[in-house]
């Protein structure tokens, strides 16, 4: 049940009524992101002794044809980029993989900034692109951006974060900055501009 307070903020990214650690508050926000982005909407309902009900709004859409040819997974302008995705939040992380992926991308997930750095040291040609979330455990992500900057100068770091706070008292010193909850238009837009090193070398 979560009428009262909670209610006309649950759809706000990072707001959750759960303990720290146990819930990120970015599940209804990636919802309803998803539902406006497909032309629906969504609903909920919530009254004490009743319990709650969410109702999801999607426009209807004619079936593709039997003989349509499948769609292709690679990347909208035909490069496929290696991308080094750091992500602390597994639901995040698997999100962004996931839609890297159907960009035709291909991606290895690091769970924290340390293994991120480790990654890149030991195999600095490796990666096309670096995607890295701000807040971690840890290193943080603008720290990290800035030693795989001094390591691999010409490598194009992404960050991404939903904590407004942190960016204003920290700023981004520079690097690119993709907002939380980011759709995969948001996402495939930020790496549009990625040169791809591999398009001029072979590795």
């Amino acid at each position: 049940m979560i009428a009262g307070i909670g209610l006309p903020h649950i759809f706000e990214p990072f707001f959750t009524t759960k303990e720290v650690g146990k819930g990120t508050g970015l599940g209804l926000s990636q919802v309803i992101g998803f539902a406006k982005q497909s032309g629906g909407d969504v609903d909920v309902a919530s009254e004490p002794g009743r319990g709650t009900t969410f109702t999801l709004y999607l426009p209807q859409v004619e079936a593709p044809a039997t003989d349509a040819p499948e769609e292709s997974k690679a990347a909208p302008d035909g490069r496929a980029l290696r991308i080094l995705v750091v992500e602390d939040n597994l639901d995040v992380g698997r999100f962004c993989t996931q839609i890297l992926g159907e960009l035709g991308h291909v991606t290895v997930w690091a769970k924290n900034g340390e293994e991120a750095l480790a990654m890149v040291e030991r195999e600095p040609d490796r990666f096309d692109a670096v995607f890295s979330d701000v807040v971690m455990p840890g290193m943080g992500g603008v720290a990290l951006a800035r030693r795989l900057r001094a390591l691999v100068p010409d490598l194009p770091i992404i960050l991404t974060s939903g904590y407004s706070d942190v960016l204003a008292r920290e700023g981004t010193h520079g690097f690119d900055l993709v907002r939380k909850p980011y759709s995969a238009a948001q996402v495939a837009e930020a790496f549009r501009a990625v040169p791809g090193r591999s398009e001029t070398d072979p590795r």
